[in-house]
Protein backbone atom coordinates (compact mmCIF):
# COMPACT_ATOMS: atom_id res chain seq x y z
CA UNK A 1 0.00 0.00 0.00
CA UNK A 2 1.49 3.30 -1.05
CA UNK A 3 1.96 6.08 1.48
CA UNK A 4 2.04 9.70 0.34
CA UNK A 5 3.67 12.65 2.06
CA UNK A 6 3.28 16.22 0.83
CA UNK A 7 5.79 19.00 1.40
CA UNK A 8 6.61 22.46 0.14
CA UNK A 9 3.72 24.41 1.60
CA UNK A 10 4.13 27.56 3.62
CA UNK A 11 3.23 31.23 3.93
CA UNK A 12 3.98 33.20 0.79
CA UNK A 13 3.23 36.56 -0.80
CA UNK A 14 0.73 36.93 -3.61
CA UNK A 15 2.35 36.90 -7.02
CA UNK A 16 5.09 34.47 -6.09
CA UNK A 17 5.43 30.82 -7.10
CA UNK A 18 5.52 27.61 -5.13
CA UNK A 19 6.25 23.98 -5.87
CA UNK A 20 4.58 21.30 -3.82
CA UNK A 21 6.01 17.80 -3.71
CA UNK A 22 4.40 14.48 -2.91
CA UNK A 23 6.79 11.67 -2.06
CA UNK A 24 5.65 8.07 -2.13
CA UNK A 25 6.81 5.12 -0.07
CA UNK A 26 5.68 1.53 0.25
CA UNK A 27 4.89 1.40 -3.44
CA UNK A 28 5.83 2.85 -6.78
CA UNK A 29 3.97 5.84 -8.17
CA UNK A 30 4.33 4.63 -11.74
CA UNK A 31 1.42 2.25 -11.09
CA UNK A 32 -1.00 5.09 -10.29
CA UNK A 33 -2.88 7.95 -11.77
CA UNK A 34 -2.34 10.95 -9.51
CA UNK A 35 -4.04 14.14 -8.50
CA UNK A 36 -3.70 17.29 -6.44
CA UNK A 37 -6.65 18.53 -4.42
CA UNK A 38 -7.16 21.44 -2.10
CA UNK A 39 -9.60 22.20 0.64
CA UNK A 40 -10.54 25.21 2.72
CA UNK A 41 -12.60 24.98 5.91
CA UNK A 42 -16.29 24.64 5.20
CA UNK A 43 -15.85 23.78 1.54
CA UNK A 44 -15.59 20.59 -0.43
CA UNK A 45 -12.25 19.23 -1.45
CA UNK A 46 -11.62 20.19 -5.08
CA UNK A 47 -9.26 18.84 -7.67
CA UNK A 48 -6.80 21.38 -9.03
CA UNK A 49 -4.81 19.04 -11.26
CA UNK A 50 -4.64 15.41 -12.32
CA UNK A 51 -2.19 13.35 -14.33
CA UNK A 52 -2.45 9.95 -15.91
CA UNK A 53 -0.26 6.97 -15.06
CA UNK A 54 1.73 7.51 -18.22
CA UNK A 55 2.04 11.24 -17.61
CA UNK A 56 0.81 11.98 -21.11
CA UNK A 57 -2.58 13.33 -20.03
CA UNK A 58 -3.21 16.13 -17.57
CA UNK A 59 -6.29 18.08 -16.57
CA UNK A 60 -6.91 21.25 -14.63
CA UNK A 61 -10.60 21.29 -13.66
CA UNK A 62 -10.65 24.90 -12.50
CA UNK A 63 -9.23 26.21 -15.78
CA UNK A 64 -5.95 27.00 -14.10
CA UNK A 65 -3.83 25.41 -16.77
CA UNK A 66 -0.78 27.55 -17.15
CA UNK A 67 -0.86 28.85 -13.60
CA UNK A 68 -0.89 25.30 -12.19
CA UNK A 69 1.44 22.65 -13.58
CA UNK A 70 1.29 19.04 -12.46
CA UNK A 71 4.20 16.74 -13.20
CA UNK A 72 5.55 13.42 -12.06
CA UNK A 73 9.01 11.95 -11.75
CA UNK A 74 8.54 8.23 -11.40
CA UNK A 75 12.29 7.66 -11.04
CA UNK A 76 12.13 9.76 -7.86
CA UNK A 77 8.71 8.38 -6.90
CA UNK A 78 7.50 11.96 -6.57
CA UNK A 79 4.59 14.05 -7.79
CA UNK A 80 4.82 17.83 -8.13
CA UNK A 81 2.50 20.80 -8.38
CA UNK A 82 3.93 24.10 -9.51
CA UNK A 83 1.73 27.10 -8.77
CA UNK A 84 2.60 30.42 -10.39
CA UNK A 85 1.27 33.88 -9.57
CA UNK A 86 -0.21 32.78 -6.29
CA UNK A 87 -3.42 34.50 -5.17
CA UNK A 88 -4.92 34.80 -1.69
CA UNK A 89 -7.76 32.56 -2.87
CA UNK A 90 -5.21 29.78 -3.39
CA UNK A 91 -4.93 29.54 0.40
CA UNK A 92 -5.88 25.98 1.34
CA UNK A 93 -4.58 22.64 2.49
CA UNK A 94 -3.22 20.83 -0.54
CA UNK A 95 -3.42 17.05 -0.80
CA UNK A 96 -1.96 14.58 -3.24
CA UNK A 97 -3.81 11.40 -4.07
CA UNK A 98 -3.27 8.19 -6.01
CA UNK A 99 -5.51 5.66 -7.68
CA UNK A 100 -5.03 2.58 -9.80
CA UNK A 101 -6.88 2.70 -13.11
CA UNK A 102 -7.32 0.05 -15.77
CA UNK A 103 -6.37 2.39 -18.61
CA UNK A 104 -2.92 3.87 -18.40
CA UNK A 105 -3.83 7.15 -20.06
CA UNK A 106 -6.91 7.70 -17.90
CA UNK A 107 -7.16 10.11 -15.00
CA UNK A 108 -9.68 11.20 -12.38
CA UNK A 109 -10.76 14.57 -11.01
CA UNK A 110 -13.21 13.51 -8.30
CA UNK A 111 -11.96 12.79 -4.80
CA UNK A 112 -13.96 9.61 -4.26
CA UNK A 113 -12.18 8.00 -7.20
CA UNK A 114 -8.90 8.12 -5.28
CA UNK A 115 -7.79 5.43 -2.84
CA UNK A 116 -4.65 6.85 -1.26
CA UNK A 117 -4.13 10.27 0.25
CA UNK A 118 -1.39 12.27 1.88
CA UNK A 119 -1.88 14.22 5.08
CA UNK A 120 -1.87 17.59 3.34
CA UNK A 121 0.35 20.64 3.33
CA UNK A 122 -0.89 24.14 4.17
CA UNK A 123 -0.44 26.94 1.67
CA UNK A 124 -1.21 30.45 2.89
CA UNK A 125 -1.05 33.35 0.46
CA UNK A 126 -1.07 36.90 1.76
CA UNK A 127 -1.81 39.98 -0.30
Amino acid sequence: QVQLVESGGGSVQAGTSLTLSCAASGGTLKNYALGWFRQVPGKKRECVAAISQTGTNTRYPNSEEGRFVISRDDAKNTLYLRIRSLKPEDTAVYYCAATELLVHWDLRIVDYDYDYWGQGTQVTVSS
